[in-house]
Protein backbone atom coordinates (compact mmCIF):
# COMPACT_ATOMS: atom_id res chain seq x y z
CA UNK A 1 0.00 0.00 0.00
CA UNK A 2 1.17 3.70 -0.94
CA UNK A 3 1.66 6.52 1.41
CA UNK A 4 0.30 8.56 -1.11
CA UNK A 5 -2.19 10.92 0.70
CA UNK A 6 -5.54 11.46 -0.85
CA UNK A 7 -5.73 15.05 -2.14
CA UNK A 8 -1.81 14.94 -3.64
CA UNK A 9 -0.51 18.58 -5.27
CA UNK A 10 -1.57 18.54 -8.63
CA UNK A 11 2.51 19.18 -9.95
CA UNK A 12 3.87 16.39 -7.78
CA UNK A 13 1.99 12.57 -7.87
CA UNK A 14 -1.15 13.45 -9.26
CA UNK A 15 0.30 12.90 -12.60
CA UNK A 16 -0.83 10.88 -15.01
CA UNK A 17 2.47 9.75 -16.49
CA UNK A 18 3.72 9.01 -13.14
CA UNK A 19 0.64 7.60 -11.58
CA UNK A 20 0.39 4.96 -14.57
CA UNK A 21 3.99 3.80 -14.78
CA UNK A 22 3.45 3.31 -10.36
CA UNK A 23 0.75 1.40 -11.19
CA UNK A 24 2.53 -0.93 -13.94
CA UNK A 25 5.05 -1.24 -10.79
CA UNK A 26 1.85 -2.96 -9.48
CA UNK A 27 1.20 -0.07 -7.09
CA UNK A 28 -2.74 -0.74 -6.96
CA UNK A 29 -2.94 2.92 -5.05
CA UNK A 30 -1.69 4.57 -7.99
CA UNK A 31 -4.45 3.37 -10.06
CA UNK A 32 -6.97 3.94 -8.12
CA UNK A 33 -6.41 7.64 -7.89
CA UNK A 34 -6.56 7.63 -11.78
CA UNK A 35 -10.14 6.27 -11.38
CA UNK A 36 -11.28 9.15 -8.77
CA UNK A 37 -9.87 11.32 -11.13
CA UNK A 38 -11.44 9.99 -14.59
CA UNK A 39 -14.34 8.37 -13.04
CA UNK A 40 -16.84 11.44 -13.35
CA UNK A 41 -15.85 12.05 -17.52
CA UNK A 42 -16.08 8.32 -17.96
CA UNK A 43 -19.34 8.17 -16.64
CA UNK A 44 -20.46 11.06 -18.45
CA UNK A 45 -19.11 10.08 -21.59
CA UNK A 46 -21.27 6.76 -20.98
CA UNK A 47 -24.25 8.68 -20.26
CA UNK A 48 -24.39 10.31 -23.75
CA UNK A 49 -24.07 6.75 -25.33
CA UNK A 50 -26.78 5.35 -23.04
CA UNK A 51 -30.47 6.13 -22.12
CA UNK A 52 -30.58 3.15 -19.05
CA UNK A 53 -28.88 5.57 -16.24
CA UNK A 54 -28.45 2.24 -14.29
CA UNK A 55 -26.38 0.80 -17.23
CA UNK A 56 -23.89 3.98 -16.54
CA UNK A 57 -21.86 2.82 -13.30
CA UNK A 58 -21.47 -0.58 -14.70
CA UNK A 59 -20.09 -0.01 -17.36
CA UNK A 60 -18.02 2.70 -16.00
CA UNK A 61 -16.76 -0.26 -13.85
CA UNK A 62 -15.97 -2.46 -16.47
CA UNK A 63 -14.11 0.02 -18.34
CA UNK A 64 -11.79 0.78 -15.54
CA UNK A 65 -11.11 -3.22 -14.91
CA UNK A 66 -10.32 -3.37 -18.77
CA UNK A 67 -7.93 -0.50 -18.27
CA UNK A 68 -6.16 -2.31 -15.58
CA UNK A 69 -6.34 -5.32 -16.97
CA UNK A 70 -4.92 -3.74 -20.28
CA UNK A 71 -2.62 -1.40 -18.00
CA UNK A 72 0.97 -3.47 -19.04
CA UNK A 73 0.20 -3.11 -22.86
CA UNK A 74 -0.14 0.45 -22.62
CA UNK A 75 3.27 2.63 -23.91
CA UNK A 76 2.14 5.84 -23.54
CA UNK A 77 1.56 6.75 -27.41
CA UNK A 78 -1.24 8.86 -26.46
CA UNK A 79 -2.20 10.35 -23.12
CA UNK A 80 -3.84 7.99 -20.61
CA UNK A 81 -6.86 9.52 -21.01
CA UNK A 82 -7.14 8.90 -24.56
CA UNK A 83 -6.66 5.90 -23.86
CA UNK A 84 -9.25 5.37 -21.17
CA UNK A 85 -11.77 6.98 -23.55
CA UNK A 86 -11.34 4.44 -26.54
CA UNK A 87 -11.93 1.57 -23.83
CA UNK A 88 -14.70 3.19 -22.55
CA UNK A 89 -16.39 3.71 -25.85
CA UNK A 90 -15.60 0.03 -26.81
CA UNK A 91 -17.20 -1.20 -23.15
CA UNK A 92 -20.13 0.69 -23.82
CA UNK A 93 -20.38 -0.09 -27.36
CA UNK A 94 -20.50 -3.89 -26.79
CA UNK A 95 -22.95 -3.78 -23.69
CA UNK A 96 -24.97 -2.01 -26.38
CA UNK A 97 -24.50 -4.30 -28.84
CA UNK A 98 -25.49 -7.30 -26.20
CA UNK A 99 -28.61 -5.46 -25.24
CA UNK A 100 -29.39 -4.74 -28.69
CA UNK A 101 -29.92 -1.31 -27.58
CA UNK A 102 -28.80 1.93 -29.22
CA UNK A 103 -26.69 4.94 -28.44
CA UNK A 104 -28.33 7.71 -28.16
CA UNK A 105 -27.33 10.97 -26.34
CA UNK A 106 -29.63 11.65 -22.90
CA UNK A 107 -31.64 15.24 -22.32
CA UNK A 108 -30.34 15.23 -18.66
CA UNK A 109 -26.71 15.14 -19.37
CA UNK A 110 -27.13 17.67 -22.38
CA UNK A 111 -29.22 19.92 -20.81
CA UNK A 112 -26.96 19.85 -17.49
CA UNK A 113 -23.28 19.13 -18.02
CA UNK A 114 -22.21 20.23 -14.57
CA UNK A 115 -21.79 17.16 -12.22
CA UNK A 116 -23.68 18.93 -8.81
CA UNK A 117 -26.63 20.33 -10.70
CA UNK A 118 -30.50 19.39 -10.92
CA UNK A 119 -32.72 21.03 -12.94
CA UNK A 120 -34.74 22.01 -9.42
CA UNK A 121 -31.60 24.33 -7.94
CA UNK A 122 -30.53 25.20 -11.86
CA UNK A 123 -34.22 26.62 -11.79
CA UNK A 124 -34.02 28.26 -8.41
CA UNK A 125 -30.77 29.45 -9.34
CA UNK A 126 -31.63 31.06 -12.65
CA UNK A 127 -34.84 32.73 -11.18
CA UNK A 128 -32.58 33.94 -8.42
CA UNK A 129 -30.29 35.83 -10.93
CA UNK A 130 -33.67 37.62 -12.38
CA UNK A 131 -34.88 35.14 -15.03
CA UNK A 132 -38.34 35.36 -15.74
CA UNK A 133 -40.91 31.89 -16.14
CA UNK A 134 -40.59 33.10 -20.06
CA UNK A 135 -36.72 32.92 -20.54
CA UNK A 136 -36.34 29.80 -18.31
CA UNK A 137 -39.23 28.02 -20.59
CA UNK A 138 -37.32 29.55 -23.82
CA UNK A 139 -33.92 28.24 -22.80
CA UNK A 140 -35.64 24.77 -22.05
CA UNK A 141 -36.89 24.96 -25.26
CA UNK A 142 -33.85 25.49 -27.08
CA UNK A 143 -32.03 22.75 -24.80
CA UNK A 144 -34.28 20.36 -26.12
CA UNK A 145 -34.09 21.22 -29.46
CA UNK A 146 -30.02 21.10 -29.50
CA UNK A 147 -30.78 17.36 -27.89
CA UNK A 148 -33.01 16.88 -30.58
CA UNK A 149 -30.88 18.08 -33.04
CA UNK A 150 -27.48 15.99 -31.69
CA UNK A 151 -29.28 12.67 -31.19
CA UNK A 152 -30.68 13.00 -35.46
CA UNK A 153 -26.65 13.36 -36.38
CA UNK A 154 -24.79 10.60 -37.62
CA UNK A 155 -22.52 9.43 -34.79
CA UNK A 156 -19.33 10.49 -36.11
CA UNK A 157 -20.86 14.14 -36.23
CA UNK A 158 -22.16 13.49 -32.49
CA UNK A 159 -19.03 12.18 -31.01
CA UNK A 160 -16.47 15.23 -32.68
CA UNK A 161 -19.34 17.68 -31.70
CA UNK A 162 -19.94 16.38 -27.92
CA UNK A 163 -16.15 16.54 -27.67
CA UNK A 164 -15.76 19.64 -28.60
CA UNK A 165 -18.46 21.30 -27.27
CA UNK A 166 -19.49 19.08 -23.75
CA UNK A 167 -16.05 18.07 -23.12
CA UNK A 168 -13.91 21.04 -24.28
CA UNK A 169 -11.59 19.19 -25.60
CA UNK A 170 -9.00 20.59 -28.45
CA UNK A 171 -9.17 19.65 -31.87
CA UNK A 172 -5.81 17.86 -31.68
CA UNK A 173 -6.91 15.78 -29.23
CA UNK A 174 -10.74 14.80 -30.89
CA UNK A 175 -8.25 13.73 -33.92
CA UNK A 176 -6.54 11.69 -31.29
CA UNK A 177 -9.65 10.16 -29.91
CA UNK A 178 -11.36 9.76 -33.16
CA UNK A 179 -8.32 8.16 -34.70
CA UNK A 180 -8.79 10.77 -37.74
CA UNK A 181 -7.00 14.24 -39.08
CA UNK A 182 -7.47 17.42 -37.74
CA UNK A 183 -9.06 18.43 -41.05
CA UNK A 184 -12.07 15.75 -40.71
CA UNK A 185 -12.54 16.62 -37.38
CA UNK A 186 -12.92 20.25 -38.52
CA UNK A 187 -14.89 19.06 -40.90
CA UNK A 188 -17.45 16.90 -38.80
CA UNK A 189 -17.86 20.00 -35.79
CA UNK A 190 -18.36 22.41 -39.04
CA UNK A 191 -21.22 20.15 -40.39
CA UNK A 192 -22.58 19.10 -36.80
CA UNK A 193 -22.64 23.30 -36.25
CA UNK A 194 -24.70 23.83 -39.46
CA UNK A 195 -27.19 21.18 -38.56
CA UNK A 196 -27.84 22.34 -35.10
CA UNK A 197 -28.01 25.58 -36.67
CA UNK A 198 -30.70 24.95 -38.48
CA UNK A 199 -32.85 23.34 -36.21
CA UNK A 200 -32.35 26.43 -33.78
CA UNK A 201 -32.82 28.84 -36.45
CA UNK A 202 -36.92 29.68 -36.02
CA UNK A 203 -36.02 29.73 -32.13
CA UNK A 204 -33.05 32.29 -32.05
CA UNK A 205 -34.84 34.53 -35.22
CA UNK A 206 -31.12 34.03 -36.99
CA UNK A 207 -29.96 34.81 -40.18
CA UNK A 208 -28.75 31.96 -42.72
CA UNK A 209 -24.79 31.77 -42.65
CA UNK A 210 -25.14 32.75 -38.42
CA UNK A 211 -24.88 29.51 -35.83
CA UNK A 212 -25.12 28.88 -32.13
Amino acid sequence: MSDVPDTPPTNAVDNDVQLVERAQRGDKRAFEMLVIKYQRRIERLIGRMVRDVDLVQDIAQESFIRAYRALPKFRGEAAFYTWLYRIAVNTAKKALGELKRDPLVSESTLMGSNDDDDETSRGQRELTDGATPESLLASKEIAQTVNAAIEALSPDLRQAITLREIEGLSYEEIAEMMNCPIGTVRSRIFRAREAIALRLRPLLDTREGERW
